[in-house]
């Protein structure tokens, strides 16, 4: 079926947080924000802005009534600098007035006297000077130190990624009232409402049950909003909560790049050892995480990276450190990949230049050492329903690859100022959220007297489908009509305690909760059809919304059943509960089973570079993918399709850029690019592989969200190898994103 926000999202009906009708008295915010990156505050003269017709209030870090504090995983961030600033961008006052106009005059009129520090930006020169978020950590398995003796070849090298703006369509915001209680009900742009809820109480210093936390939809989020969604909102409820007024902060895009964190950026250093037969043997790293300045989510990225630094191979030694390095920019935050992707392209780095000094084909290096059943992670947990080799096969013989080689060599013979590369990215991603505790979810059912069905989770919908999803879980329960059913918006109040709406387990999560509330109900259901047929309630089927008793048609169907539900007081609401089975994961020793199950898939990408000018186009991105039993293909396909794309921009396009002094460079549309049409791929195939998928898997259909960008991963060595087949002696390294006046350096250096 298709998405069932597509109409009202092209009619323009769908409600965001700016569609929602504002309170008469509304107040609105904004933000006074740090103009240097570090530096001690000697004052701040706010008279003249106060003074001026139509502002309400100007607030500051003096008039929290709770903790100045809104760190998540480390309490290292304030929500407004106290004595000193941190970073280009960071909150320091919130000026509410009558209109955001007047909001923006007075903004102006602040006088902030600053005596500026230098600035940190390099994560390497953080480490050298112990700036460090938290402890580094490792993850190792075998004996790498012992291993390099039994390497026939031994290679080492640096790599580098950059950072990528999220630039949703929605920028963040939230808008705050006062209701009965001395509470409020915060309307807020954000991946996690729990966490924005327990933010908000710790600022305000009042319980969390006082706090409603409402969320319809986001557009577009991407990980930029499961953390720092809570600033903002913690800053409006901060307002309202004070005036007892309405108020709404929203701020404008060059507002919301300026203060935000991005992915972060890496610095890494590696190592690989391989065997005559080019058996990677060992393997070691070190990565230099850019965490900004304060942890935010770091701790967690870096986690992740970790899980993922070997990709879909199976290496018996390895060493992989990760240093989160404190700076003085805005604190880096989640990112689709969540620190996968970093790693993974470290060492897909270090087998393509393994395979560059050997002179072979890189691919021939992957399939030597991809994933097999039962293989250990570095991690500990056993590898199990392994597809990535089945996933490589396919991909080989459905897109044919080798002939696919060979026509591109032709080319390249043939073509002086133009060539073209490929490139094979393998993936293996796991899904579930790497802090266990976080693996748990809620739903919340209703029947009501006249048939219809109302559902409640824990799953911010962002253009992913996950509403669509949840409500076929349900129609396919009760076979029932999809009309039928209504998708509820997030609220802390009817679902409490939920995770945010990120790693990938949106749909597994919540919609595991809502197939155990919604069987509870059926089973009920079918209590009460037996009772009034008289039949045993085993016997009893609901299909297509008639009523069966031991394979016959009855009279019975979905309105009147639940009518005689309801007459028999049986309770038509239960709420589901569901924990992810057997992930353990124990970070003493960095071993354990944090996964769920794993998505696997293989990617052929083509690329075309015009060697005259540097530009490039992406040719094809060919896909084997696993899907497990997809839910809905349309959504997944289309899921991949994006990802692929948003992959391929942070590779090869976009390109985030500060100053010495912290600045960001790339402030607007007009000097940071995303992919657009004619940037994209011109086509993209992605081949469903046919596999039955995993129990723990809701309904046995994978999550789908962030496993696809690694794909886009490809276009780099794609780039890399043309580049290459132009000028063989070109240094390009392993520098990331590929940017066309890069390409075009590189054409002509040696």
């Amino acid at each position: 079926m298709n998405n069932i926000d597509s109409s009202s999202h092209v009619t323009g009906k769908s409600v965001y947080l700016d569609d929602i009708p504002v309170l008469r008295g509304t107040l609105y915010g904004v933000v006074v924000t740090s103009p240097v990156a570090h530096g001690k505050i000697r004052n701040i003269d706010f008279s003249a802005a106060a003074a001026l017709p139509g502002v309400e209030r100007i607030f500051s870090w003096k008039d929290i009534p709770g903790k100045n504090q809104i760190g998540g995983i480390i309490e290292d961030e304030p929500l407004f600098a106290e004595h000193e600033v941190d970073y280009c961008g960071q909150p320091v006052l919130l000026i509410v007035a009558s209109d955001k106009s007047t909001a923006r005059k007075a903004c102006n009129l602040i006088k902030l006297d600053i005596e500026e520090e230098a600035a940190l930006t390099d994560p390497r020169e953080a480490k050298e000077k112990g700036m460090l978020l938290i402890p580094p950590r490792t993850f190792r398995t075998g004996n790498t130190e012992s291993a390099w003796a039994r390497c026939k070849y031994v290679f080492e090298g640096r790599t580098e990624t950059g950072g990528q703006e999220h630039l949703y369509l929605e920028t963040q915001g939230a808008y705050a009232y006062p209701v009965n209680g001395n509470s409020l009900k915060i309307f807020s742009s954000t991946q996690g409402p729990a966490a924005v809820q327990k933010t908000i109480a710790k600022v305000l210093g009042i319980p969390m049950h006082r706090i409603e936390v409402d969320v319809e939809r986001l557009g577009g989020a991407f990980g930029g909003k499961e953390d720092q969604a809570s600033g903002f909102a913690a800053m409006a409820a901060l307002a309202s909560f004070l005036t007892g007024k309405p108020v709404k902060l929203v701020p404008e895009r060059w507002e919301d790049i300026l203060m935000t964190g991005k992915r972060h950026p890496y610095s890494s250093d590696f190592k690989i050892g391989l065997s005559e037969d080019f058996k990677i043997i060992a393997y070691k790293a070190a990565l230099y995480q850019n965490g900004g300045a304060a942890a935010d989510l770091s701790p967690a990225i870096m986690e992740r990276t970790l899980l993922h630094s070997t990709n879909a191979y199976f290496i018996p030694n390895s060493e992989v450190t990760v240093f989160s390095c404190r700076t003085n920019l805005p604190p880096n935050t989640a990112f689709r990949g969540f620190g996968a992707p970093q790693g993974m392209f470290v060492i897909e780095s270090a087998i393509a230049m393994a395979a560059e000094k050997l002179n072979v084909p890189a691919r021939l290096i992957q399939e030597k050492n991809l994933l097999a059943e039962n293989d250990r992670f570095q991690y500990g947990q056993a590898a199990t329903d392994v597809n990535i080799g089945i996933c490589w096969e396919t991909a080989h013989k459905l897109f044919e690859t080798e002939t696919l080689e060979r026509e591109i060599d032709l080319f390249n013979e043939n073509n002086h100022l133009t060539k073209k590369g490929m490139a094979l990215m393998p993936i293996c991603f796991g899904i579930s959220f790497t802090k266990t505790p976080m693996n748990q979810a809620r739903a919340l059912v209703h029947i009501f007297q006249d048939g219809s069905i109302s559902i409640s989770t824990g799953a911010v919908e962002m253009g992913q489908g996950v509403n669509t999803k949840l409500s076929q879980i349900a129609a396919a329960v009760f076979s029932v009509d999809i009309g039928r059913i209504r998708m509820e918006p997030v609220n802390t109040t009817r679902t409490a305690n939920t995770s945010p709406t990120a790693a990938s387990t949106g749909a597994d999560l919540n919609g595991n909760a809502l197939l155990s509330a919604c069987n509870e109900l059926l089973e009920r259901l079918k209590t009460a059809a037996g009772e009034v047929l008289g039949y045993n309630p085993v016997d009893i089927m609901i299909i297509d919304e008639k009523v069966f008793a031991s394979g016959k048609s009855t009279d019975l169907n979905w309105e009147k059943l639940i009518e005689a539900a309801f007459l028999k007081r049986i309770c038509l609401t239960e709420n589901g509960h569901y924990a992810t089975p057997l992930i353990h994961f124990d970070k003493n020793k960095e071993k354990g089973h944090p996964f769920a199950y794993h998505v696997y898939g293989t990617a052929v990408v083509t690329v075309t570079v015009d060697c005259l000018r540097g530009i490039y186009s992406v040719d094809e991105v060919l896909i084997v993918h696993d899907f497990g039993n997809s839910l809905n293909q349309t959504i997944d396909t289309g899921q991949v399709e994006g990802a692929v794309v948003m992959g391929i921009g942070w590779m090869t396009m976009e390109e985030i850029l500060f100053d010495m002094k912290g600045k960001l460079l790339s402030n607007s549309l007009s000097n940071y690019k995303v992919p657009d049409i004619y940037s994209a791929p011109k086509t993209i195939k992605c081949h469903a592989l046919e596999t039955e998928g995993p129990r723990l898997a809701i309904m046995k259909s994978k999550a789908i969200g962030e496993p696809p960008f690694m794909y886009g991963i490809g276009a780099y060595f794609a780039l890399r190898n043309a580049v290459k087949a132009f000028n063989p002696k070109s240094g390009i390294g392993f520098k990331a994103p590929l940017t066309p006046e890069k390409i075009l350096m590189n054409l002509y250096n040696s």
